[in-house]
């Protein structure tokens, strides 16, 4: 099953179809970033593009570290 999850960004609303167990997981993270339930500005969702890519290039490096380990 899928879910439609939708935000508003500069005044347009985009819907996108996710599936059911990830759309949970989406809402709570969206809720961080956005607003909900009104308008957000580009700037807003470019800041959290670049906050998200931040925060999996961490976890990558920490993965790396931890193979690193077995490695050795």
């Amino acid at each position: 099953m899928s879910k439609k999850i939708g935000l508003y960004i500069g005044g347009r609303r985009f819907d996108v179809d996710v599936d059911d167990k990830f759309a949970n997981f989406l809402e709570v993270q969206m809720e961080k970033d956005f607003n909900i339930e009104g308008n957000n500005e580009i700037k807003s969702v470019m800041q959290a593009y670049v906050r998200k890519n931040y925060e999996l290039y961490i976890q990558n490096k920490d993965v790396k570290s931890i193979l690193d380990k077995f490695e050795k």
